[in-house]
């Protein structure tokens, strides 16, 4: 009864799919459309994560389904996990946090991070692991707020099992300088683009330490392959890269076309 009246008066709409939220929730979105997005289904590379096409990545010199990239050059993480595709729903839920600041789809995206994290625990070294979120520069902090990626953070290591021998960091890594767009950048100038972009904030407490660094989104992985580097290279004897949702190879160039202009419409009505 009190949901029936809720939803007579103060009628509201799925903000991904406009039909009538029947609910009462902090999160406008319907069931039907959490209940879509799913985990990445079918064979990935053991290392980046990247859905594997080809028969021939399952069988290498490795011993594990890698693909073409990793088999070529090792990357500076230890393994990347992510919960879903970045598309559909999923994507639209993270643009909610980002661009519409609707805060309660952290909670939701919290718990995808946790899923996709499950699985690694296990291989997290005994002594406990530093959670670093992937840092905002301050002109964009100040302009939305928050860090969406320390509040996914904050609510996955809550539900995970392992959780006591986890603690977020969220200024163990800082964004020196602002970056370019990364669309149409060929993967060496992608590099170079983010080259001296971050710094450690505290490397005493980095010392012989493992890091989690959390992400919301693993688009063509230069962004945190750069922050691992750091982060290795300031002391963390090994770094692992988890994130709510991972663009794959053939959805990388339209996912950021996208991305980029949600970014100015956000900054344009923050002006």
């Amino acid at each position: 009864m009190a949901e029936g009246l809720f939803a007579t008066l103060f009628p509201s709409d799925c903000r991904l799919c406009g039909a009538p939220l029947l609910n009462i929730s902090r999160l406008p979105v319907c069931e039907e459309c959490l209940a879509a997005m799913r985990p990445i289904g079918g064979g990935v590379c053991t290392v980046c994560g990247e859905a594997l096409l080809s028969p021939y990545a399952f069988s290498d010199a490795y011993g594990d389904p890698r693909c073409g990239l990793c088999r070529r050059l090792e990357p500076p993480f230890a393994k990347a996990v992510a919960y879903g595709s970045y598309d559909g729903g999923l994507r639209e839920l993270i643009q909610l946090l980002k661009y519409e600041q609707v805060r309660p789809a952290a909670s939701v995206l919290g718990r995808m991070l946790a899923d996709a994290i499950a699985p690694i625990e296990g291989s997290f070294a005994d002594a406990g692991i530093l959670v670093v979120p992937v840092p905002l520069h301050e002109r964009k902090l100040r302009q939305r707020g928050f860090n969406q990626s320390e509040l996914i953070a904050r609510v996955a290591v809550k539900l995970l099992p392992s959780g006591a021998r986890l603690s977020v960091h969220p200024r163990m890594l800082e964004r020196r300088r602002e970056t370019q767009s990364q669309t149409g950048l060929t993967r060496h100038q992608r590099r170079e683009n983010m080259r001296g972009a971050f710094a450690v904030g505290d490397a005493v407490a980095l010392q012989g330490q493992e890091v989690l660094l959390v992400d919301d989104v693993f688009t063509t992985g230069t962004t945190v392959s750069e922050c691992a580097r750091v982060l290795r290279r300031a002391g963390a004897t090994r770094v692992w890269v988890a994130t709510v949702a991972r663009t794959l190879k053939v959805e990388a160039h339209s996912a950021l076309l996208e991305d980029e202009e949600k970014a100015r419409n956000a900054m344009a009505a923050h002006v």
